[in-house]
């Protein structure tokens, strides 16, 4: 009974979690497009903001294994980031946890492959460790870029994103000393794992790659074996075939030959049966 109570909670909790995570997305697409009133979606923000800080870090105490936690909801941490509204999309991912914890993939019949091929992309390939890394230096760099220049956060995210992809437009640059030091640190630690980020994604897709193709080969490999046993079972048929029709027309030949020797045997007079023919007298 309690456990079936348990189960009734963990489903409402979800829920209540699904549907905050939908309205920071809502709320962060009227701010981008700066739709009503930016105060009240700002609060907004900063409301849900600490809303899903509380729930990350009360699950953080209350986890068992506090390692695996820190991997798998990596993205969380990336969603409660003060840093811009926009960090609310990486929420998203609470929801697909979500969905794959209740097999919702499963009961819409688009579980498999898909689904498989996603996990092992993102936790066996080490692309999530990458990925956590590379977004808290260009996070870091940034707000220490906006301390010091004097920039906000937004231009500071900016540049920092621009500066570790090596896109470097040069519409914000830093004019300290140690705004110059963050952006070589940010060049070289930036660069290095956005670099291993993507051999990441090139290798994962190029196993992917060779494995449909090996795939695609051993499926050939099956189907012309198959079509070769197809083949060699019709030639034992026909060979089987072939025997019987020879073993047939010998059994008539002989048969025919038997009859023909008879009707000779019989056609010829037996020597105790032959006339003696009449022999002249002398008048």
């Amino acid at each position: 009974m309690e456990k079936k109570r348990r189960h009734q909670w963990l489903i409402v909790y979800h829920w209540v979690v699904t549907i905050l995570t939908l309205w920071s997305v809502v709320n962060l697409g009227l701010l981008l497009l700066k739709v009503g009133s930016y105060a009240l979606e700002m609060g907004i923000a900063n409301g849900l903001l600490v809303v899903f800080a509380l729930d990350y870090f009360v699950r953080l105490m209350t986890t068992k294994n506090r390692k695996i936690f820190l991997i798998h909801a990596a993205f969380d941490l990336l969603g409660i980031i003060p840093m811009h509204p926009v960090f609310a999309l990486f929420r998203l991912s609470r929801l697909v946890r979500i969905i794959r914890f209740h097999h919702l993939f499963w009961r819409l019949g688009i579980s498999g492959k898909w689904t498989k091929a996603f996990h092992r992309f993102v936790y066996k390939t080490g692309f999530i460790y990458l990925f956590s890394i590379s977004v808290a230096i260009i996070v870091v760099s940034a707000f220490l870029f906006s301390l010091t220049e004097k920039q906000s956060l937004a231009n500071s995210l900016w540049w920092a994103i621009t500066t570790a992809t090596t896109v470097g437009y040069g519409d914000v640059t830093p004019q300290t000393a140690f705004g110059k030091i963050i952006a070589a640190i940010l060049m070289v630690g930036g660069v290095g794992f956005i670099g291993l980020l993507t051999s990441t994604i090139v290798d994962f897709v190029n196993t992917r790659v060779a494995a449909s193709e090996d795939t695609q080969q051993q499926d050939d490999m099956a189907e012309l074996m198959g079509e070769i046993r197809s083949l060699t079972a019709k030639v034992d048929h026909l060979q089987t075939t072939v025997n019987r029709l020879s073993k047939q027309t010998k059994k008539r030949s002989t048969s025919k030959k038997s009859k023909q020797t008879a009707v000779k045997r019989s056609a010829s007079p037996k020597p105790g049966n032959v006339a003696e023919k009449p022999q002249p007298t002398d008048n």
